[in-house]
C-alpha cells in the first residue's frame, strides 16, 4: 500500500471542465481526478499543527490557526468573514502591510449560482478560484471596486435584493436551476441603482461597473448524494469511501461529505491501495 502524508491545506483548483482538484498534503499534491469512483482512505495521525507558526496544537481556529495566532494574523481577522468592518483606514489592522497586499486592492462583486442565486466579493486576482471555492455553477463580475472596504458595501446593498450567503447542504445535493446571469446582473443594478449612485458620487472612480460575460463551472461529480451527512476527523480519524465527487472544498464520499478546508493544519495520510 503507497501512502502520502502532510499538513493538510486547502485544496488546489485549476478551471477545467470539469475543474481539477490536487490534495495538498504539506510539500505533495495529489490529483484527485486519479481517484474519483474509486476506494479513497484519509486518516487523521492525531497531530495538527498551526499553519501560521507551526506548533503543534490540539485545536485550531479560523481554518487552521492556534489560538496566539488567531488574535494576532490580519488574515483571521474578523472582518475577513464580515469585511464592512474593516478597520484598516482607522489605522488599527493588525498587520497592515498584509492589509495593502490582500484589502487594499481591486476588488470584484459578483453574483453565483450555488445553491441559488447570491453576491459575494473577492479580489481579482482571485477569480476563479473564489468561485470553485464556493461551489458555483455559474458565476459573473457585476461591478469592480477600489478595495475590500467599498466592495463589501456594495454587497450589502445588494444583500438587500439577492441572497449573500451559500446554503452548503442544498448546494451539495446537486446542481442549481440554470439562470440568465448577464440578465439578473442587470436587473439586480436597477434595483440597487439609488444607493449605488450615491456610494459613487462619495467615492468617485472608486466603483465602475464591468462587461465581463461570466463563467460555467462543472465539477467532478459523479453522483450527488440524496441526504447530506458530514463526517469529522475530530470524530473518525479515518474516513474512507468511494469517492463519487468533488465540489466546493468538499469531497463527497457514498456515505458522506467532508469540508477540507475546515482541517487546515492537520496530519493527514492517504492511502492507495494501488
Amino acid at each position: 500500500m503507497n501512502e502520502t502524508s502532510g499538513q493538510l491545506r486547502k485544496m488546489a483548483v485549476q478551471l477545467s471542465d470539469p475543474v481539477v482538484y490536487f490534495l495538498r498534503l504539506g510539500e505533495a499534491r495529489v490529483a484527485l481526478a486519479d481517484y474519483l469512483g474509486k476506494m479513497l482512505v484519509l486518516r487523521h495521525t492525531g497531530v495538527i499543527e498551526c499553519l501560521g507558526c507551526g506548533r503543534e496544537v490540539k485545536k485550531t481556529f479560523n481554518q487552521g490557526y492556534c489560538f496566539p495566532c488567531s488574535q494576532r494574523l490580519a488574515c483571521c481577522d474578523l472582518c475577513i468573514v464580515r469585511p464592512e468592518r474593516c478597520h484598516y483606514h482607522q489605522g488599527t489592522c493588525r498587520q497592515p502591510e498584509w492589509g495593502e497586499a490582500n484589502c487594499m486592492q481591486e476588488h470584484v462583486v459578483y453574483l453565483a449560482n450555488t445553491s441559488g442565486l447570491k453576491v459575494g466579493i473577492t479580489r481579482h486576482s482571485q477569480i476563479p478560484t473564489r468561485w470553485i471555492d464556493q461551489g458555483a455553477m455559474q458565476a459573473i463580475p457585476i461591478l469592480r471596486v477600489a478595495n475590500r472596504l467599498l466592495a463589501s458595501q456594495v454587497e450589502v446593498i445588494l444583500a438587500h435584493h439577492v441572497a449573500d450567503k451559500t446554503d452548503w447542504r442544498r448546494m451539495l445535493k446537486g446542481k442549481p436551476q440554470q439562470r440568465d446571469l448577464p440578465s439578473e446582473r442587470d436587473a439586480l443594478l436597477r434595483l440597487a441603482a439609488p444607493e449605488l449612485q450615491s456610494l459613487r458620487v462619495a467615492n468617485a472612480n472608486a466603483v465602475c461597473p464591468v462587461t465581463e460575460a461570466g463563467v460555467d463551472i462543472h465539477f467532478p461529480v459523479i453522483e450527488y448524494p440524496e441526504k447530506v451527512a458530514s463526517m469529522n476527523f475530530d470524530k473518525t480519524p479515518t474516513i474512507e469511501g468511494r469517492l463519487l465527487g468533488i465540489k466546493g472544498q468538499y469531497l463527497i464520499f457514498d456515505h458522506g461529505v467532508i469540508n477540507l478546508r475546515k482541517y487546515g493544519g492537520y496530519q493527514i495520510v492517504l492511502c492507495d491501495s494501488g
